[in-house]
């Protein structure tokens, strides 16, 4: 699926929408508005950035990001977004699975 496709299947008021789950594997579309209130998941998070640019943040560790950028946050991590432009969208794909580190 494309991401605009995927951007087009987000409503007005929400923040992600998820286009692809394989077990614990999932894939989805993420745009905040405005705001990204930092957040801890279970499952290891890859975001690979499409528009905008901003910071993000880790563990209180805050690096630049553009188009194209590819960011992690270890699952248990606090990681957030901040001072995006308005443009800003990610996909965002998760794994709660241990097989990628056999």
């Amino acid at each position: 699926m494309s991401y605009k496709m995927a951007l087009a299947k987000l409503a007005s008021d929400e923040r992600y929408s998820e286009v692809f789950s394989h077990g614990s594997l999932s894939a989805g579309i993420y745009a905040p508005h405005e705001s990204d209130d930092p957040d801890q998941h279970q499952a290891h998070k890859i975001y690979v950035v499409l528009n905008g640019s901003g910071f993000f943040s880790v563990d209180g560790d805050r690096q630049p990001f553009g188009p194209g950028d590819l960011l992690f946050a270890e699952a248990g991590t606090t990681h957030n977004f901040e001072d995006f432009t308005p443009d800003f969208a990610v996909w965002s794909i998760s794994s709660s699975g241990d097989a990628a580190q056999a």
